[in-house]
């Protein structure tokens, strides 16, 4: 179980399983009114099926990278701790439960599940062909307020869609500060990424830039809803952790780059989402 567990990294889950909840609760607030357990733990199942696949074929479809890679090399499946086959047969089933579950929740999520594992399980193929490989990423990820908020209301809704945008341009920007790690081996193995194609300072600027979207877009939606005093808290320190992580990582000094990407944008996620149910429930 620990070796899947580091395998699919599943203590990143940290970063699109708070603005799921978030998708959830926002759908409950403009639907029903009642929140219900079982779609909710259906929810959860859907976001460790998905991801779990996600980021086991990325394993699978990279081991051969990931081997000439001196920072991956000890990953599990070019070290031999896990087989190939094995984690291909763990990305089938986790697909399937993803579907499965789907079904359970309703016919649009039932429906459009098979888009959401060609976004997220396609990511793992364009860094390869292209540098926007990042944004795919980021896309992946942002379908978790959007799912989460189809699977209690139905509908699509534009609410959700300004957290999916801020976890779009959030998602992208650590992104590309984490691909800075890379750059030399991208070039190597001829692998795409924006720090190889436009180098570390101008890399780090789009980042800054994206970041700077983030933000805004996780603003916005105070125009349409009536958040309080809690909603700004988590506001300010999600645009504190951003603001952070671009004051720890330079072009010449990458030793933070793990810090900026885990701890900060860890924080950032589950902060600004407590403070978010904490105004939803003292309202």
């Amino acid at each position: 179980m620990k070796n899947y567990l580091s395998l699919i990294k599943f203590s990143h889950t940290i970063f699109a399983l708070p603005f799921a909840i978030i998708g959830f609760f926002l759908g409950i607030s403009n639907h029903s009114g009642v929140f219900n357990f079982q779609k909710f733990i259906l929810m959860l199942a859907c976001m460790v099926f998905a991801r779990s696949a996600a980021m086991a074929f990325n394993r699978y479809i990279d081991r051969a990278f990931d081997e000439k890679n001196p920072r991956t090399k000890t990953r599990e499946i070019p070290a031999g701790i896990i087989s190939p086959n094995t984690a291909l047969f763990y990305v089938i089933i986790n697909s399937l439960l993803f579907v499965i579950a789907t079904y359970f929740i309703n016919s649009i999520c039932f429906y459009l599940s098979p888009i959401a594992l060609l976004i997220i399980l396609g990511y793992s193929f364009t860094k390869r062909f292209t540098s926007l490989c990042h944004f795919v990423l980021g896309l992946g990820l942002s379908l978790a307020p959007i799912g989460a908020y189809l699977s209690v209301t139905g509908t699509f809704n534009m609410l959700p869609i300004w957290y999916s945008l801020s976890v779009i341009t959030w998602v992208s920007g650590f992104d590309i500060i984490y691909a800075m790690q890379d750059i030399s081996i991208d070039s190597e193995l001829s692998l795409n990424s924006i720090p190889s194609a436009l180098g570390k300072v101008r890399a780090l600027k789009l980042s800054t830039l994206l970041h700077i979207l983030s933000f805004i877009f996780i603003l916005i939606p105070v125009f349409y809803n009536p958040f309080g005093l809690f909603y700004w808290i988590g506001l300010f320190i999600f645009g504190s952790m951003l603001v952070y992580q671009h004051s720890i990582v330079k072009p010449n000094d990458l030793s933070k780059v793990n810090l900026a990407f885990m701890t900060t944008n860890g924080i950032a996620s589950v902060a600004f989402a407590v403070f978010f149910l904490l105004d939803y429930f003292t309202k």
